[in-house]
């Protein structure tokens, strides 16, 4: 493993750890060469899910593409890294089990919008402006007040 911040390949793990679903594997490692410690995770990713992209290309599913998309989301936000990781690893559990070869990145977008809105409203609400691509910011609003539960001290929308 490379060390983020010298760039080394000498490690120690330091500390190892499953995740309660047992599909998940926390490691603590510590560069030999700079003394910076560091986490990575380690889960099972089947070889043979494509993404099929809006505009037809197909690509393999990257697990790591989507932790970067919910971590951009969560930028700043009382959200921890194993937060994402759960979230992450729910989302390639619920693809997984759709037992299918190929799964369109609308869908994938569904499934970290419905992870990301059970979590936290503003990172839901910064993935949707990114995802759906909207035209103005009227149509911005229009759908966030349909997607989110009105909060209490808000008056009632006409």
């Amino acid at each position: 493993m490379r060390c983020p911040k010298c760039q080394a390949n000498d490690d120690k793990v330091i500390e190892t750890r499953v995740s309660k679903e047992g599909d998940v594997i926390r490691r603590r490692r510590l560069c030999l060469k700079c003394g910076f410690r560091f986490t990575t995770y380690e889960s099972i990713i089947p070889a043979d899910i494509y993404v099929v992209k809006r505009d037809g290309r197909r690509e393999d599913f990257q697990p790591d593409k989507l932790r970067d998309g919910i971590r951009m989301a969560c930028w700043k936000r009382n959200i921890s890294q194993e937060q994402i990781e759960q979230m992450v690893n729910d989302i390639t559990t619920s693809i997984v089990q759709e037992n299918t070869t190929e799964v369109e990145s609308a869908h994938i977008g569904e499934l970290v919008m419905e992870a990301l809105k059970n979590v936290d409203e503003v990172a839901y609400v910064r993935f949707a402006s990114v995802y759906r691509h909207f035209k103005d910011t009227d149509e911005f609003i229009s759908t966030i007040r349909q997607d989110l539960p009105p909060h209490e001290n808000e008056p009632p929308q006409s």
